[in-house]
């Protein structure tokens, strides 16, 4: 890595030769395969823009002219292109961050890692600095073509089609991918753009032929020539970005180097907006990653970079128990069906797209369209299942709200990556859903506790037909089950200080601490409850499994209780605020003490750090129950 220790920052980068350049393009490909390989990471992705970040940075003067990446996980190489060569600690606590950030660096713009959001950023910029006085100033937004699937992207192009004086670059990333194949009328359209590179690529042939054996040669060339026209009409028939009004540059390939200098140096020169179309592969220079199974090296554990196969073995997880059960559901209902935003396979929906590929809708990255569609589908007589990270739902909460709740459709929801996901830092983690949702009038939502809770709750959810029901559940393994010891109503009672004989009157027995476990942090709860038992505390410990609205059942077991205690992996108050308004709705007088995730934007580390940080651990919580109970 000798030639890329020595570039500190752009400015050294501009100094080299061509030849340099291309071994500078080798290492960086090496380091990232070691590096990453040894941390886990987005590999993939960023295999797949070495060369185009190194040509972006040898055009343009960052941080004085500002780069966007969309998302921001093909960063990598940017980082390191700016002097950040320490990977050891990515994505770990204290250390190098998985996205763009504005501690790490002056290069950096642009931290939420949320998708299609580059271009309106990039408009904003630039005409600011015209306003400013500031026209010597380029903006670069560099957007994948799954990220030109959201529907923010043509809003900001709409507009930006009005200011077409700005000096505004758009590179297409185009690597024919999200995460998975991009689908859809966009890739339809780049799809016929490299076409049209393939065919120059064929004239091009025809040229050297024509020198090596004339006569041929020229009939060849000749007759590709003549069908140029026509054949640019048949794959290409309008200009979409040009009728735009934009200029278009391309289809470049994106791993050369000089070609991507060449094109940028044109849009940098032109004055005004345009669009550089870049050609890239995903994994490129990895065979692993760029094999069948290159969807796997889009983000990666702790792999063995020979064979890109994973080093550490993870055991069942909770997107399993949704996959499974969703495949066991599509079989006994005709009527079920699932959408989901560019994520597929990491929500668990490839099984069930496998089995049943005309009931699943990949919208593309469109969260808003993708719910109001769902509302659409459940008019028309079907049961819809959107599978979303939970931190993207965000995105959609207007349509959730008065697509789906005020028309009473029956559409749920499955929200992965719950709570504290960790690594992938503030824009990823689900903290806000349940707050959100608890302000949707009859929407019902499920924290499954286990494995076994997850299929018991989307069974349940699918039944409901006349109002949204969600199922959330966080990241990672799933644990063994928790088994209930009792049903009290709707509510499963996991602990109770006294074992009484009989049913009668186990509800109205007096404990100190009714402790309420909202989905995964029921285990949490139990070791609480360890705790304070040792202390001589009576605390009963239950899951309410649906957590909105609260049931009776919950209220009532309240009334024989000192106080309540919630523990919830989100913000403060979501559960615990709508239990304390039914409690005094209810008349029950009793305090209620909340434990959540504060509201503030939470750097990554790993799951149990971020907890730590926060105070949800069982030791934390039962230090500070003490206290307010003492």
């Amino acid at each position: 890595m000798a030639l890329m220790r020595t570039i500190t920052g752009p400015t050294a980068l501009k100094r080299l030769s061509a030849r340099q350049v291309e071994t500078l393009a080798a290492e960086i490909r090496d380091y990232l395969i070691s590096s990453v390989s040894r941390t886990g990471g987005h590999l993939g992705p960023n295999l797949g823009v070495v060369e185009l970040t190194i040509a972006l940075h040898r055009v343009f003067d960052s941080p004085r002219d500002t780069i966007l990446f969309d998302t921001g996980h093909i960063s990598y190489v940017h980082k390191l292109l700016t002097g950040r060569h320490d990977f050891s600690t990515l994505r770990k606590q204290g250390g190098l961050s998985g996205y763009p950030s504005r501690a790490e660096s002056d290069h950096d713009v642009v931290e939420n890692s949320h998708a299609s959001t580059s271009l309106s950023w990039a408009i904003g910029i630039a005409a600011g600095r015209k306003l400013r006085g500031e026209t010597d100033r380029h903006t670069v937004a560099v957007i994948g073509d799954g990220a030109l699937t959201g529907g923010m992207v043509w809003e900001a192009l709409n507009n930006i089609a009005e200011h077409r004086d700005l000096p505004l670059i758009i590179v297409i990333n185009d690597n024919e991918r999200s995460y998975a194949p991009t689908r859809g009328g966009m890739a339809d359209y780049l799809a016929s753009l490299r076409a049209t590179q393939e065919y120059e690529h064929v004239l091009s042939w025809g040229k050297r032929q024509l020198n090596r054996t004339p006569l041929v040669g020229r009939q060849v060339y000749e007759t590709l020539h003549g069908m140029k026209k026509g054949l640019k009409d048949i794959v290409s028939p309008q200009g979409m970005f040009e009728d735009l009004g934009l200029k278009y540059l391309g289809p470049v390939d994106g791993h050369d180097v000089e070609a991507m200098e060449t094109a940028l140096r044109r849009a940098h020169d032109y004055g005004g907006v345009v669009l550089v179309h870049a050609i890239t592969e995903k994994g490129h220079g990895y065979d692993p990653a760029t094999a069948d199974e290159a969807d796997r090296f889009h983000a990666v554990g702790v792999i063995n970079p020979e064979t890109g196969l994973p080093l550490e073995l993870s055991g069942r997880s909770w997107t399993d128990e949704f996959s499974d059960e969703m495949v066991r559901l599509g079989k006994e209902r005709d009527d079920v069906v699932a959408l989901t935003a560019s994520m597929l396979i990491p929500v668990g929906l490839q099984p069930f797209a496998e089995r049943y590929p005309e009931r699943v809708f990949d919208v593309g990255i469109a969260e808003q369209h993708a719910v109001t569609m769902a509302a659409g589908l459940s008019f028309a007589g079907l049961h819809p299942v959107v599978s979303v990270y939970a931190t993207f739902l965000n995105r959609a909460f207007d349509q959730l709200l008065m697509d789906c709740a005020l028309h009473r459709q029956g559409v749920t929801f499955v929200l992965d990556r719950a709570g504290i996901t960790g690594t992938d830092g503030a824009s990823h983690n689900g903290m806000w859903d349940l707050t959100l949702l608890s302000m949707v009038p009859g929407v019902r939502v499920a924290a499954p506790r286990d494995g076994q809770q997850v299929a018991r709750m989307l069974r349940e959810a699918v039944e409901v037909d006349d109002a949204p029901t969600v199922v959330r559940f966080p990241k990672g393994s799933v644990g063994e089950p928790v088994e209930a010891v009792r049903r009290s109503g709707t509510v499963d009672v996991l602990r109770d200080p006294v074992q009484l004989e009989g049913a009668a009157g186990e509800d109205r027995q007096a404990v100190d601490l009714l402790l309420v476990g909202v989905g995964a942090m029921a285990t949490t709860a139990l070791e609480v409850a360890d705790k304070l038992f040792a202390e001589g505390r009576a605390v009963r410990v239950v899951d309410p499994r649906w957590v909105i609205p609260v049931s009776d059942d919950l209220v009532e077991l309240a009334r024989s209780a000192r106080s309540v205690g919630v523990i919830e992996d989100s913000l403060v108050g979501g559960v615990a605020g709508r239990i304390g308004q039914a409690l005094a709705d209810a008349g029950v007088d009793v305090p209620v003490h909340a434990y959540g995730i504060p509201q503030e934007f939470l750097d990554h580390g790993s799951r149990g750090q971020v907890l730590d940080r926060v105070g949800l651990t069982p030791d934390a919580v039962a230090t500070s129950l003490t206290a307010r109970l003492a």
